[in-house]
């Protein structure tokens, strides 16, 4: 294969998949880690994807809000274990916010029937944790964005300042030590940021992918977050470089 119609395809997959990893470029091409990493190199100067930590994100309609069916199948197995570990961080009796996320989605599944008050902007968690007749769900109301059935906008925002949470567990697009958590989406972003204000402790879930990634719409600094939860893939560099910001780090293995 030459080299052109090899990079051409590598963006082809990064587009489809939304996220991809060096290891499984490498298999797919049947060519080196290194080369890869040449490839996503020279592809990213021209403006054809943005590489992350251990692969590449793709910048295709980075502006729009990505569909709930994409977003399930982009590394599904990190978010759900990400998640299961987020609920275990869950008391009964908390007051706790859920963001719009797949992952969210994924804790609000995951979730035990015990008395809680979740504050959502997700039709799909408030939808999944009405089926536990402990969980009392407070939905933000706001401007409905169809492709993720979420709530934004100012109403969702002003609707948020009326409480208090105990946690907020948010997840966003990327995570970088320089330029901070960032969203694809404006109204996400200030979103996500509001939740974070009206909370005691914000853990961020993120699946490694989102490291190394700044993207549309700032959220706010990475030292404001409490606790990272993360899959195992995510580099040494950043796990270090986020023990020296003070914020914990908690590496959840991969449920098959």
């Amino acid at each position: 294969m030459l080299v052109a119609e090899r990079h051409r395809k590598i963006v082809e997959v990064v587009n489809e998949k939304l996220s991809v990893r060096v290891t499984e470029l490498s298999k797919t091409f049947k060519v080196t880690e290194e080369t890869i990493r040449r490839d996503l190199e020279k592809l990213e100067k021209e403006n054809l994807l943005r590489r992350s930590h251990g692969g590449a994100v793709s910048i295709q309609d980075e502006q729009s809000e990505v569909s709930y069916t994409e977003r399930e199948t982009t590394n599904s197995l990190e978010k759900k274990s990400i998640a299961i570990e987020a609920v275990k961080l869950i008391q009964p009796g908390e007051q706790i916010v859920l963001d719009a996320s797949t992952t969210a989605w994924y804790m609000a599944k995951a979730m035990p029937d015990v008395p809680l008050t979740v504050i959502t902007n997700s039709i799909k968690v408030a939808v999944e944790l009405s089926k536990k007749e402990q969980v009392k769900v407070i939905s933000t109301g706001g401007i409905l964005l169809p492709k993720s059935l979420s709530y934004v906008g100012p109403l969702a925002e002003r609707s948020l300042n009326m409480y208090h949470v105990n946690k907020a567990f948010i997840s966003c697009k990327g995570v970088h030590i320089e330029g901070g958590l960032s969203d694809s989406n404006e109204w996400q972003a200030l979103l996500k940021r509001q939740m974070m204000l009206i909370s005691d402790q914000t853990i961020l879930m993120a699946d490694s992918t989102k490291f190394g990634v700044r993207t549309f719409a700032h959220i706010t600094e990475i030292g404001q977050v409490g606790c990272v939860l993360t899959d195992s893939n995510i580099d040494e560099a950043y796990s270090r470089a986020l023990e020296e910001k003070g914020v914990k780090i908690r590496i959840v293995g991969v449920n098959q």
